[in-house]
């Protein structure tokens, strides 16, 4: 952190590469853009493709040395020009300012004692970058002309970034100023250090990431330095493969959704100064104040003078937070390991275990979590597993037993098990597929930790192996907790223990051990669901509550 600020004056001095022709240049970008524009590749052929392409931006990268724009300065240095333009705009500057806190980075630090739900921080709308802002901007005409920008608003966000940061009159310079000079997501990994997440659940999203980005790129290289509606973009002039990552990262690990002016919608906006806040876990305290039309942020909790002041990004994985944030949260209370499980339709029974399972609101094949704390298995993938290992006879007894519509309220209550015998499979099974899934990583948990006390390990292979530690350490949990579990029905059974009974009155009132468990399974929205495997991500909040970070 505090790095070199780029961003405003076109440099080329000594070091610089040999001037490139437009028309070499053109042809480099059309050659990425083919590449990138190509079938997906093959099972297995991911990495390759990623070589391939990694190669080939490289090659641009390298054309393009000397012909970024730079700010001269620090980071640091604009953190009190941006202080007093938010005092200017009428944002809240009082009881914090802004901090290095090392490895965290920069933060906000508290100037003053604050008390848990106490507001602290508001930044109107005209502070904002957002869609609208960008419509309104010399970005506009090709905005209205240009499907792909109208689609993905995030894309449309760093495009806006990127004029106002050529734009020396641009109103929001104070808060360009202050960001990153460059990020730690994946896009800024080198070819090394995202080897190291080969085997991870991140890895197919990191190298979509970076395939998607490049599209990106070339796509709008072309399309600047071609559209009539682009010919007075600043970009014209200075466009580089680097600006793009810096701008893309800006926004991935920044944008936020608020309401529209008129509340009727979401819109995806920058957050000046609120951005700065660090992620810690807790809850959401940011809202959006239609009336005031700004937003507001309340503290999460109580902070002495001098601490650093937190907020709550949101229920994210590591993995989530490695792709989309660039850092691993050591002390993550959601961190969480996807595993896909399906009924197959060859099987015998598969349209019984579908008809019971759709009656619990579950689909027959779905990604699931396995979580960090307890229990590692949420209700609606207890209430699966006990679905997928049913016999006929059980199924039968779900399907049109007495009582079989109550019934379906206990799937996912862990105090009612459909027998002994269920339960022993679903745990063996659950058993089996984490240690099957641990055998898919090539370095042990062992081996991981004794890479980790390496003192000349780069910041990006640290965060990769902590991530691929950390997947680790959640299916060994898994796997221990299944024999656990395992063992304790199989004595059960021994023991010839009768199955736990429940009154029917007092269904709608069924517990699990977790907090979700507490409503029937088919009243609750089913929470794990298979995430799209798309470049950048929207957030899914309503209009009131923002978490921060969010794209690609």
């Amino acid at each position: 952190m505090g790095k070199k600020s780029r961003v405003k004056t076109q440099k080329s001095g000594s070091g610089a590469a040999a001037v490139i022709s437009p028309k070499e240049m053109m042809n480099l970008v059309s050659e990425l853009l083919q590449k990138c524009s190509s079938a997906a590749p093959s099972a297995g052929k991911e990495w390759e493709e990623y070589t391939q392409i990694k190669a080939l931006v490289e090659k641009i990268r390298k054309k393009q040395k000397g012909v970024s724009i730079i700010f001269e300065g620090s980071r640091e240095d604009h953190f009190s020009d941006l202080l007093a333009w938010a005092q200017e705009c009428g944002a809240s500057t009082d009881g914090f300012t802004v901090a290095n806190f090392g490895t965290e980075g920069y933060g906000l630090q508290a100037t003053k004692d604050i008390k848990a739900e106490e507001l602290f921080l508001w930044i109107p709308r005209k502070m904002l970058m957002t869609v609208e802002s960008a419509q309104n901007s010399p970005l506009g005409l090709l905005y209205s002309q240009d499907r792909i920008m109208q689609a993905m608003g995030n894309v449309t966000l760093a495009l806006h970034l990127l004029c106002e940061r050529a734009d020396p009159s641009s109103p929001w310079l104070p808060y360009i100023r202050s960001l990153p000079p460059d990020y730690d997501t994946p896009l800024y990994f080198q070819q090394d250090e995202v080897q190291q997440l080969l085997g991870t659940q991140a890895i197919p999203d990191v190298l979509s990431q970076y395939k998607n980005t490049a599209r990106q790129y070339a796509y709008f290289y072309k399309l600047i330095q071609t559209h009539p509606a682009a010919s007075k973009l600043p970009l014209k002039d200075s466009f580089t493969f680097d600006d793009y990552r810096w701008a893309v990262s800006s926004v991935m690990t920044r944008q936020n959704q608020i309401p529209t002016e008129d509340g009727s919608r979401v819109t995806l906006a920058l957050i000046p100064l609120w951005d700065m806040c660090n992620h810690t876990n807790g809850l959401i305290t940011t809202g959006y104040n239609l009336e005031d039309d700004r937003c507001e942020c309340v503290a999460l909790r109580d902070y002495k003078e001098n601490e650093q002041i937190y907020i709550f990004y949101g229920t994210r994985s590591n993995a989530e937070f490695v792709i989309h944030n660039g850092f691993f949260f050591q002390d993550n209370a959601h961190d969480r390991v996807k595993i896909k499980l399906g009924v197959s339709k060859s099987e015998r029974l598969y349209a019984m275990k579908a008809e019971v399972l759709a009656r619990a609101g579950i689909p027959a094949s779905c990604v699931f979590a396995l979580h960090c704390n307890e229990p590692p298995i949420s209700a609606q993938l207890l209430a699966f597993l006990r679905v997928f290992c049913m016999t006929e006879e059980e199924l039968k007894d779900y399907l049109l037993g007495e009582g079989a519509i109550n019934k379906i309220f206990t799937l996912g209550n862990s105090e009612f098990p459909v027998s002994w015998e269920n339960e022993i499979k679903l745990w063996t099974f659950l058993e089996t597929r984490a240690a099957l899934l641990l055998k898919t990583y090539k370095t042990s948990s062992e081996e991981d930790r004794s890479l980790l006390e390496k003192p000349d390990l780069s910041l990006h292979s640290r965060v990769a192996i902590q991530l691929r530690l950390a997947e680790k350490q959640i299916l060994e949990k898994v796997l221990a907790s299944g024999r656990e579990k395992r063992q304790q029905f199989e004595k059960k059974l021994e023991e010839g223990a009768p199955l736990p009974r429940y009154e029917e009155s007092d269904i709608a009132l069924l517990e699990n051990s977790d907090a979700e468990g507490k409503l029937p399974i088919i009243l609750r929205k089913l929470e794990e669901v298979e995430e799209l495997n798309e470049t950048w991500t929207l957030m899914e909040i309503t209009y009131y509550f923002l978490s921060k970070n969010e794209l690609v």
